[in-house]
């Protein structure tokens, strides 16, 4: 399951709570679509605003809907014991594997981080994705504290965050990190306007966004990488160049809320306070970006 597109799909909510069916109808569409896997409960998936009871029913009903698709959740928390717990949720409800990435209040050390995986890989049963996500955490992982931490048992991809723009140069940086791991794991990129790049560069899977909303356009982009096509999956990559720089302007989880809420696949507010949704000028040029996203997506 650590291979092709795996798509991260919205968790639509608001102060009331969470809108069981519209996420429903979400991982129907994944599962029509035919994506490789299912991220629920990513960063698009707000996990981190979500209580552990909240969590545990997303991922029920993405397992109970995905119709046999693998379904990846995160397990990430502040404190180790909550990891923990819900480790044991996630096996539980069914899920084929486990995200974590190392959140933390406080900065983290190397050994701290290498502690957290070690004691929660001991206890899984099922394959574990490590979450390289400075962004949001504000570690930043090492090729060689990757090399370690691929070694313990259960671990079976690590996503990273993005890759250099040049081409040779991320080619690069992502042998670099297969020199260091074991060939059980894969390097999967997210940051989707890396996505194309990352692929041709020798990752093995991506850990898609936009994927979450619009899986086929993202699996024809994944395919064609995978296959050899780099430049035709880049001139795919090209054509969302809009949507790419309204993520880095606003955050993709913004806009992809906004973008599902357009496309009437979910209601609004659709985001936990205290984020707010995309300005009225921004929803207007993205509305303009959506009709050439839908042309590719029915294509």
């Amino acid at each position: 399951m650590f291979h092709g597109l795996s798509a991260f799909p919205l968790t639509p909510m608001n102060e009331t709570g969470i809108n069981e069916n519209e996420f429903v109808k979400l991982i129907e569409r994944l599962a029509a679509a035919g994506v490789d896997s299912i991220g629920a409960l990513g960063s698009t998936g707000n996990y981190a605003y979500l209580s552990r009871e909240e969590r545990i029913r997303v991922l029920q009903l993405a397992v109970g809907y995905a119709e046999g698709i693998p379904v990846m959740t995160s397990i990430s928390s502040m404190r180790t014991a909550d990891v923990l717990r819900l480790a044991e949720d996630a096996q539980r409800a069914g899920a084929s594997a486990v995200l974590l990435a190392p959140v933390s209040y406080q900065a983290l050390t190397d050994e701290e981080v290498y502690s957290l995986y070690k004691q929660v890989t001991c206890s899984l049963s099922i394959p574990l994705c490590v979450y390289d996500n400075p962004g949001t955490t504000h570690f930043h992982f090492s090729d060689e504290l990757h090399g370690r931490i691929a070694e313990l048992p259960n671990v079976r991809s690590i996503k990273i965050p993005g890759v250099p723009s040049e081409p040779e140069a991320a080619k690069t940086r992502v042998s670099h990190l297969r020199e260091l791991i074991p060939s059980s794991v894969t390097i999967g990129v997210s940051n989707d306007p890396f996505a194309a790049i990352g692929l041709n560069a020798g990752c093995e899977a991506w850990y898609s966004v936009l994927g979450g909303l619009f899986p086929k356009t993202c699996m024809r982009m994944t395919r064609l990488a995978l296959e050899g096509f780099a430049d035709e999956a880049n001139r795919l990559s090209k054509q969302l160049e809009p949507i790419w720089t309204l993520f880095r302007q606003f955050g993709s989880l913004r806009v992809v809320s906004a973008a599902a809420e357009m496309d009437n696949l979910i209601s609004s507010p659709s985001l936990p306070l205290p984020l707010q949704p995309l300005n009225p000028s921004a929803r207007e040029h993205l509305k303009s970006i959506l009709v050439d996203i839908q042309l590719m997506e029915s294509s």
